[in-house]
């Protein structure tokens, strides 16, 4: 059982450093850069669903995102080095 564990912590620290380096050095990412998209072969850096991904946002265990745009937009993005920080939480 304890080998099971083991291996699964690397598999999931090996996914985390290959898309880790997918993203941009600095900016803003959508969330379709962060959880993927399947429908336009785009891979996930966080291997999680988007509905996943969004309730964790919610309950403030992943970053808030920002708002783009002026007053009323809905478009959001996050930082890149939240989701950076985020991922090295994880992978540790």
């Amino acid at each position: 059982m304890q080998q099971e564990t083991t291996i699964t912590k690397t598999s999931a620290a090996a996914f985390n450093q290959a898309n880790f380096n997918s993203l941009p050095e600095t900016g803003f990412c959508k969330l379709w850069q962060i959880v993927g998209d399947k429908k336009k072969n785009i891979p996930a850096v966080l291997p999680v669903s988007r509905s996943t991904f969004l309730s964790r946002v919610k309950d403030g265990t992943y970053p808030q995102p920002v708002k783009l745009g002026g007053e009323g937009s809905r478009s959001v993005a996050w930082r890149v080095s939240d989701i950076r920080e985020l991922l090295a939480k994880l992978g540790a």
